[in-house]
């Protein structure tokens, strides 16, 4: 699995563009990654519903939550579904709508400065084994082609917006995660 740094694509990824992004700031370097939680409608998995909502598409009245939802304009750099599959809705160099009001280490505005990998999932049901590996993989080849983005720069959605999101939740093993990686990181 290969990040090329010039396109910002992942060639193992499925790339299915959406227009809720814009471009970094001038000389902000990628040095977070963010993991997120998500289903559609909750703790539903597989489906179009998450492509939809990425790509401004999603129909109101598919489901009575998506009438809560409809109108975000949001998006996520890749998402890892159950399956292991990945999608990918922004190129890496290029700022995603993924994290919202948002603070990481003192710096606010992580969608400047971080990518967003979406886990398909809930914070209260366990993650599929191949959706760790799958991200532990993105990660090793994000970091070959941003080396700004260090072992210690890895968190969670709750870390970075605390009280307002909850995901990936008390269902993510971030110690498996780092024993992936390899980095020696243990939460």
């Amino acid at each position: 699995m290969r990040a090329d740094p010039a396109t910002g694509l992942l060639d193992a990824a499925r790339f299915l563009p959406s227009p809720n992004c814009d471009d970094r700031p001038e000389g902000v370097a990628v040095d977070l990654l963010v993991v997120h939680g998500i289903s559609l409608p909750p703790g539903v998995f597989g489906g179009p519903w998450i492509d939809a909502l990425f790509a401004n598409a999603l129909d109101p009245a598919a489901h009575p939550y998506f009438r809560t939802i409809a109108d975000l304009r949001v998006s996520t750099h890749l998402l890892i579904r159950r399956t292991g599959e990945l999608v990918q809705y922004v190129p890496f160099h290029r700022r995603a709508w993924h994290a919202g009001e948002s603070s990481y280490a003192g710096r606010r505005r992580c969608n400047d400065f971080s990518v967003g990998i979406e886990l398909e999932g809930t914070d209260d049901l366990p993650y599929e084994d191949r959706q760790y590996r799958r991200l532990a993989a993105v990660i090793a080849a994000l970091r070959l082609a941003y080396p700004t983005l260090q072992p210690d720069r890895l968190a969670g959605h709750s870390d970075i917006a605390p009280g307002r999101k909850t995901d990936p939740g008390p269902a993510f093993d971030w110690n498996r995660l780092h024993r992936l990686l390899g980095d020696g990181t243990v939460s």
